[in-house]
C-alpha cells in the first residue's frame, strides 16, 4: 500500500498497473481533469502539477510533469492540482487565488488548455517566494510551458502582479494557517510511523509490482531477486516508453526512497552526488564549483524535468546523446556501483560498452557519482549544439577539459556526445593538444583530428556531415571566447581607476559565460 495527500484528501492504494501516470489516475479514476494532456512526453507543461516532500520534518514544493511522474512515486508527498486553488467563500462564489486573478486580470488565457500548467508553475512560485523574484527566475519556472495562442507577454506581467494582491494565508501553503496545514501534518505522522516498521510499500496489480525500498540494502536484495527489473527515480524517459511505445514491465523498483542515493556532499577529495537526486537538488551546488556547466544543465529538459529527473537515470540510460555524461566523462568522474555481493569502483569513460549498453550487472545499482576536487589550474568549456536553445535534445554535445599552467594545455580531455553509439572520449583531438600552446592554429588542427575520432550517424537531429563541422566549428569557438575573456580582464583592469596608487589589486575579474547560438557556426 502506499498512502499520499492529494489537496487536502488523504489518499491510500493497494493495487493499481505500475505504469500508470499521475495524469492518468487523475484524470480517469479521481475526475480530476484541470491537468491536460498535450503531448505525454513533458514537453509542453499542461499536465505540470505541483509536489511536496517530506525532507528533514520539512515540506519542500515544486513543479512536476504529471504525464511523467508515476503514481507509485507519489507515495507520502503532497500532490497538488489546480483545482485545489480556488476557494468557496460561500456555496454560489469562488475565490480565485492570486495567479489565477492575476491570469484573468492581464489576459494571460484565450483557448485555456495550456493555462492550468501555467497556473501551477505560477503557483509554486507564489508558495516559494514572498516577494516578485524578477524575470529570469519567472522565465526559468514557466520554461517547461507552451502556450500557442495568447503569447508569452500578458504571462508574465501575471507573474509580476500576483504578488501585489494582499497575501492571503488560505492561499499560501507557506503559511502556518494554511487550510492543507493539518492535513499535511496527519501525513507527517502517518509517515513516520510506517517508516518505523521498515517494511517495503508495495503495490501489487496481476503479477505486476511496484516497490518501493527505504535503504540500499533493501534496493540491492529486490534488484537481486528481481534482476529484470526497471529502477525508476524521476522516470522522464521511461515514462515515455510507457505511454508512447507501449513496453510493459512486470517489476518496478523505485530508488527515490534510499536515502544513500538521495545526498549530495562536497568534501575534500571532490563531489560526491547521489545517483537518485534530482538535477533541481544539486546543481546550483555544482555550478558553484564548475559556472561553465550552467549551458548544459539550464538548457537540460525544463525545470519541471529537472526537478523530477536524476543523474543516476541519465547515467544509466545510456543514450548517446545524454548532456551529463560527457561533462562528467571530461571532468574524469568515476562511479560507486553496489549490490548485495559488495561495491565497486569504475570510470565513467569505462562504463560504456555500446548503444545503450553498460557495465552494470543485472543485480548492481548506481549509487554515487564522484567528481574529483577541481584544481586551480583546471580550464572547462562546455557546448551543446541543438534545435532549440532550450529544452531540447543534443545533435552535438562537446566539453573541453585541460590543465593550464606555464601557458602549456596538459591533461586534456574531449568528452563528446551524439557523435557514436555512446559518450566518448576524443581522444586524438586531446592528444594533438597536449603540451600545446593555447592558439587558434592548434586548436583548428585538433579539431581535425576529429574525423578520426568520430564517424557520426546521420539521423532527425543532424547529418554526419553537419556534426563533424559543427564539432570542428567549436573547437575555434572555444579560442575565440577565451580571447573574450581574457580581453575583459584586461580592459577591466586597465579602466580601473584607484585613488591610493598604493592599492594592490587582488581579485581577479569574472570568467565570461556565453552559450552557443549553433545558427552563428
Amino acid at each position: 500500500m502506499i498512502q499520499f495527500l492529494l489537496n487536502d484528501e488523504m489518499i491510500e492504494l493497494k493495487s493499481f498497473a505500475p505504469s500508470l501516470s499521475v495524469l492518468a489516475w487523475l484524470r480517469t479514476n479521481m475526475g480530476k481533469v484541470g491537468s491536460k494532456e498535450g503531448c505525454a512526453s513533458g514537453d509542453c507543461g499542461a499536465c505540470t502539477v505541483v509536489v511536496g516532500d517530506l525532507v528533514d520534518g520539512k515540506w519542500h514544493y515544486k513543479s512536476i510533469n504529471a504525464c511523467l511522474t508515476l503514481l507509485g512515486n507519489c507515495h507520502g508527498k503532497h500532490l497538488i492540482t489546480v483545482e485545489a486553488l480556488t476557494t468557496k467563500i460561500n456555496p454560489d462564489i469562488e475565490d480565485l487565488h492570486p495567479v489565477q486573478r492575476a491570469m484573468v486580470e492581464y489576459h494571460g488565457s484565450q483557448c485555456g488548455f495550456c493555462t492550468p500548467g501555467f497556473i501551477m508553475s505560477l503557483f509554486v512560485l507564489y508558495m516559494n517566494y514572498s516577494t516578485y523574484p524578477g524575470k529570469d527566475i519567472v522565465i526559468q519556472a514557466l520554461g517547461g510551458n507552451l502556450c500557442r495562442c495568447t503569447g508569452y507577454q500578458p504571462i508574465l506581467k501575471a507573474a509580476e502582479h500576483c504578488f501585489q494582491y494582499e497575501n492571503d494565508p488560505e492561499k499560501n501553503i507557506a503559511h502556518e494557517d494554511h487550510r492543507f496545514t493539518k492535513q499535511v501534518k496527519v501525513l507527517t505522522e502517518s509517515l513516520q510511523t510506517s517508516l518505523v516498521t521498515n517494511q517495503i510499500p508495495c503495490i501489487e496489480n496481476d503479477g505486476q509490482h511496484f516497490y518501493l525500498p527505504q535503504n540500499l540494502a533493501q534496493l540491492c536484495e529486490l534488484k537481486t531477486a528481481y534482476p529484470q527489473a526497471k529502477f525508476v527515480a524521476g522516470a522522464t524517459d521511461l515514462s515515455v516508453e510507457f505511454s508512447q511505445q507501449l513496453t510493459y514491465q512486470e517489476q518496478l523498483i523505485s530508488v527515490r526512497y534510499c536515502p544513500e542515493l538521495m545526498q549530495f556532499k562536497n568534501n575534500e577529495s571532490g563531489l560526491r552526488i547521489g545517483a537518485a537526486l534530482p538535477y533541481s537538488e544539486f546543481v546550483e551546488s555544482f555550478c558553484e564549483i564548475y559556472p561553465e556547466a550552467h549551458e548544459l544543465f539550464d538548457r537540460l529538459g525544463s525545470l519541471q524535468v529537472r526537478n523530477a529527473g536524476s543523474l543516476g537515470g541519465s547515467i544509466a540510460n545510456a543514450s548517446p546523446i545524454g548532456d551529463p555524461a560527457p561533462l562528467l566523462i571530461a571532468l574524469n568522474a568515476n562511479l560507486e556501483l553496489q549490490s548485495s555481493r559488495g561495491n565497486r569502483i569504475i570510470a565513467l569513460e569505462d562504463f560504456f560498452i555500446g548503444y545503450r549498453q553498460t557495465q552494470l550487472a543485472e543485480d548492481e545499482v548506481i549509487v554515487t557519482i564522484h567528481v574529483p576536487k577541481r584544481e586551480a589550474t583546471l580550464k572547462l568549456s562546455c557546448h551543446k549544439i541543438s534545435k532549440r536553445i532550450e529544452d531540447d535534445i543534443s545533435a552535438v554535445c562537446l566539453v573541453l577539459a585541460y590543465q593550464y599552467d606555464d601557458e602549456k594545455m596538459e591533461q586534456v580531455r574531449c568528452a563528446m556526445g551524439g557523435m557514436a553509439a555512446t559518450p566518448a572520449l576524443a581522444k586524438h583531438v586531446a592528444k594533438s593538444l597536449n603540451g600545446k600552446t593555447l592558439t587558434l592554429e592548434n586548436m583548428q588542427l585538433a579539431a581535425e583530428q576529429i574525423d578520426v575520432d568520430f564517424q557520426p550517424l546521420s539521423d532527425v537531429r543532424a547529418s554526419s556531415a553537419y556534426r563533424i563541422q559543427v564539432s570542428k566549428n567549436l573547437f575555434s569557438r572555444i579560442w575565440y571566447q577565451t580571447q573574450e575573456s581574457i580581453n575583459f580582464q584586461n580592459n577591466h583592469f586597465q579602466n580601473t581607476q584607484f585613488k591610493n596608487a598604493d592599492v594592490e589589486i587582488t581579485n581577479a575579474a569574472p570568467i565570461i559565460h556565453t552559450r552557443v547560438n549553433h545558427a552563428a557556426l
